[in-house]
């Protein structure tokens, strides 16, 4: 069934209904005073450093936008055309918003770790720097059985990398001077930064416009992957997700443009850095098929992971298959101390069997999407950043080891869908009958 592409999509009214209060404004005041109380609660009560240090910054900067959000909403009351009201006011509120939540925070957190604060850091943004140390001196970013064994049993974990090789780039700053600012963190937030620029362009020239009825759909998605807690915690004390992310969300945008090579592209980058994207590539893969631009899209999507283990592959197999591989399936030295309190982890732990019954019930989740997607492949973004955004959910909820701000893919992803629902006549294409109609399905 296809809709002409002026008309509305059912999905995206739902959240212009939502969105509608105040003109977004009201929903801007809930998110950022929602969000001050969760980084308060997390500065008295958690019991990691880099997050309690994280939320005594981000409660002062959620607050600050709350209040600023509340003024621009009695403002509205009075002047309904005030500038100040507007989207274009919105997306101020929202960079001061990431400034004063996750830059902010970082910036303090890396100044105080060269300054010799050992617990301004998550150990991902070390094995970032490890990784990128050893990719300078050996041409691989991955140590060896051996090697990992060879270390004392309290820094083995850390000498396992579990990331795609791209990832190491990040770290090579670090291993070129030990200042502040080559934090990998910092390199994380502007490539986060620069990509999700990119991405918010991409849409717009698709062909939303920046001030419409009932706020900006584009902002939502642009506040999940930014000011939205998880997102704003995780890049300021680890990071190493929110490239990730951006590249993913930047992909849908060139989908939803009708640009498979570049979508490839991109997906194809997150996928050098992280696994976590390679479910995002099968999914585009799908559209991809549905437009007749299937090898368009491989070249990069599969092209660029591909590329980027030819190195360490040549460098030290064993390495690469030990970080890779055996470490993420449980077969390392040490097991992964991810255990975030989702049902597949409370299954796991509390039934005869738990392991075997939570991995019964994440394959079927993942035929179920299988099914779905051989069925009825996506036709639009919108469609496959849905499918992305729930399959990601159900597959981080029923993992046995997994960690809370994994969440921050399926909550962007979704947020994100809505943005893309207004799409141009199809450049290339598609397969069926009715398909090659000038317009938008209804797949959502």
């Amino acid at each position: 069934m296809t809709v002409a592409p002026t008309q509305p999509i059912a999905g995206p009214d739902r959240w212009r209904r939502l969105d509608s209060a105040g003109g977004g404004l009201a929903l801007d005041l809930t998110l950022y005073a929602v969000s001050a109380v969760f980084a308060a609660v997390t500065a008295v009560t958690s019991t990691l450093p880099p997050h309690r240090a994280w939320g005594a910054v981000a409660t002062a900067g959620y607050l600050a936008v709350a209040l600023m959000a509340a003024g621009q909403l009695l403002l509205r009351r009075r002047q309904p055309g005030s500038p100040l009201v507007g989207d274009r006011a919105r997306w101020a509120v929202t960079a001061v918003a990431w400034a004063g939540t996750a830059l902010l925070p970082l910036v303090v957190q890396s100044v105080q770790r060269a300054a010799g604060r050992s617990d301004r850091a998550q150990e991902e943004v070390l094995v970032v720097e490890h990784a990128g140390e050893r990719l300078a001196t050996d041409g691989t970013p991955y140590l060896g059985h051996d090697a990992i064994a060879a270390l004392p049993a309290d820094e083995r974990l850390l000498g396992y990398t579990p990331y795609q090789p791209g990832m190491a780039l990040f770290g090579l700053p670090r291993a070129a001077v030990d200042v502040w600012w080559t934090d990998s963190r910092a390199w994380f937030a502007l490539v986060t930064a620069v990509v999700l620029a990119l991405a918010v362009v991409v849409v717009r020239r698709a062909g939303q416009p920046l001030d419409r009825p009932g706020g900006d759909l584009l902002l939502r998605g642009v506040q999940a992957a930014t000011v939205l807690p998880v997102s704003a915690l995780t890049l300021a004390t680890g990071g190493d997700d929110l490239p990730v992310l951006a590249l993913c969300l930047l992909a849908l945008a060139y989908a939803a443009s009708g640009r498979p090579g570049a979508s490839g592209m991109a997906v194809g980058a997150a996928g050098a850095l992280k696994l976590f994207a390679w479910p995002v590539a099968v999914v585009l893969l799908c559209w991809a098929v549905t437009r007749r631009a299937a090898g368009r899209f491989t070249v990069g999507a599969l092209g660029l992971p591909l590329l980027a283990l030819v190195p360490p592959l040549l460098v030290d197999r064993d390495a690469l298959v030990e970080n890779v591989l055996r470490f993420p399936l449980g077969h390392g030295l040490v097991t992964s101390p991810a255990a975030s309190p989702f049902p597949g982890h409370l299954i796991a732990g509390a039934l005869p069997a738990g392991r075997v019954v939570a991995a019964v019930l994440l394959v079927a989740a993942g035929a179920a999407i299988a099914v779905r997607l051989v069925r009825r492949p996506p036709r639009t973004a919108t469609a496959a950043a849905l499918i992305c955004g729930y399959g990601l959910l159900a597959a981080i909820l029923l993992m046995p080891s997994t960690r809370f701000g994994y969440l921050l893919y399926p909550l962007a992803l979704l947020a994100w869908a809505p943005a893309l629902a207004r799409e141009p006549a199809a450049r290339f294409p598609r397969l069926g009958g009715t398909d090659r109609q000038q317009g938008v399905d209804l797949e959502a």
